[in-house]
């Protein structure tokens, strides 16, 4: 394992989860109250044994460097690393990162260190548990140039994903993107009796999905990167590497979720909150971590809590309802504020009194959720002043509308910007 090295993609703009990649990237989405959507992989890394990380940034990446700065620090005897590179003019070029391949190639010269075998690429927004170890141990087995992570997904889903084909061996023979056609998936459909073979219950799945996380041999990388001017890793490195190159499958039967929309992001979380979630957050083996913070534990004074999320630091008013949501850290919850079906994020920082002082005085409501709210199906970024008596709902069923100062709705979802402030008695205009 000391001869691998992983590159965790921190992705492009996030234009898919706008609004809540306004003023951070996609990996420092904070997840499930007290975590970011990068202490998924990382945590992955480091409970398989990966502690040389490399993190590859450009858009909005001030939050997640302090996060990373704040949370990732090793002792000097196991010589690990959670390091950033971000986009930046050199002498060999001024362009920014122009897809996950450019990306890489753009930082040859991390890969090209001496004693480097192998090289571990992964997304930094999705929402899985997963032993590197093991794929690793496929990789080198098998003796193949390449080797990519894919789960198994029914017809049905195999629309919204790149679907392999490989031979008894495990070797990938083809590759379709977004099968659309009953024609289509013919090409790509796998025996279930060989997923089977492998301890995997098919279960009526018959196409093998990629998780865009790949294991290349480290020559092999920066052959293909040097000699080609490809940008992307799943549209064409890697269908390109199956002409020219050994290329294994490695079979992954678990959770799975691709956070790039709204939506996506909103049933992650929430589906964190049921009694037997198919994502477990606790893991004696495989904990995930994130940045400790030395926050109290929340009050709930007289509030009803069901089948929720409560972070640390905050307070919860009397007479207050909570149902299948997500508190983040700090969150003041005033009295009688019915919150279903929603994510609020919280605070990044505490109130001083002369603070709130001066917003009573202004007549500005505090950081917080006021008294008398109601919040249902909707996203409450941190910092919001969430004044009393307001309504964060879609009675109508909108599915999208514009921005606005105080929010939209994405995905029928409504979402409320980081910093933004409710007056009194706020209600969505649609």
């Amino acid at each position: 394992m000391r001869n691998v090295i992983t590159l965790v993609l921190g992705g492009g703009k996030g234009t898919r989860l706008y609004p809540l990649t306004k003023f951070r990237s996609k990996p420092a989405v904070p997840l499930a109250g007290k975590y970011r959507l990068i202490d998924i992989p990382i945590s992955n890394c480091l409970n398989s044994g990966l502690n040389r990380i490399y993190l590859l940034t450009q858009f909005n990446s001030v939050s997640l460097h302090r996060h990373i700065r704040d949370t990732y620090n090793f002792d000097s005897f196991h010589r690990g690393f959670v390091e950033i590179l971000a986009a930046q003019q050199t002498f060999a070029g001024t362009d920014w990162y122009e897809g996950t391949a450019d990306a890489v190639r753009k930082n040859l010269q991390v890969i090209q260190q001496p004693g480097i075998d192998n090289v571990l690429i992964l997304s930094g927004d999705q929402l899985y548990r997963q032993n590197y170890t093991e794929m690793l141990a496929t990789h080198r087995s098998s003796g193949a140039d390449v080797t990519i992570s894919a789960v198994p997904v029914t017809p049905d889903q195999a629309s919204g994903f790149g679907i392999m084909r490989c031979d008894k061996s495990g070797r990938v023979e083809g590759f379709l993107e977004k099968p659309q056609t009953e024609e289509e998936l013919k090409l790509v459909r796998t025996d279930p009796a060989w997923i089977d073979s492998f301890g995997i219950d098919s279960r009526g799945r018959n196409c093998l999905a990629s998780m865009g996380i790949y294991v290349f041999k480290r020559d092999t990388l920066v052959d293909v990167l040097t000699k080609t001017d490809y940008q992307d890793f799943g549209k064409e490195i890697f269908p390109a590497a199956l002409r020219t190159r050994k290329v294994q499958v490695h079979l992954f039967d678990g959770y799975w979720e691709d956070i790039g929309t709204i939506k996506a992001f909103f049933d992650a979380n929430l589906d964190l909150c049921k009694p037997n979630p198919a994502f477990q957050l606790v893991s004696a083996d495989a904990p995930i971590y994130s940045r400790p913070r030395f926050l109290s534990p929340t009050l709930i004074d007289g509030a009803s809590v069901k089948h929720s999320l409560i972070a640390d630091g905050g307070s919860i008013g009397e007479g207050s309802v909570i149902e299948n949501s997500v508190i983040g850290l700090r969150c003041r919850i005033g009295k009688n504020v019915t919150i279903r079906n929603s994510i609020i994020m919280g605070a990044d920082y505490y109130q001083t009194a002369s603070d709130i002082a001066a917003d009573k005085a202004a007549r500005r409501p505090t950081v917080g959720i006021g008294d008398n709210v109601t919040i249902d199906g909707a996203i409450v970024d941190k910092n919001c002043r969430v004044g009393a008596g307001s309504h964060i709902i879609n009675p109508s069923k909108i599915q999208d509308s514009p921005e606005t100062p105080e929010g939209m709705i994405c995905d029928g979802i409504v979402v409320i910007p980081k910093d933004s402030t409710l007056p009194a008695g706020w209600k969505m205009q649609l």
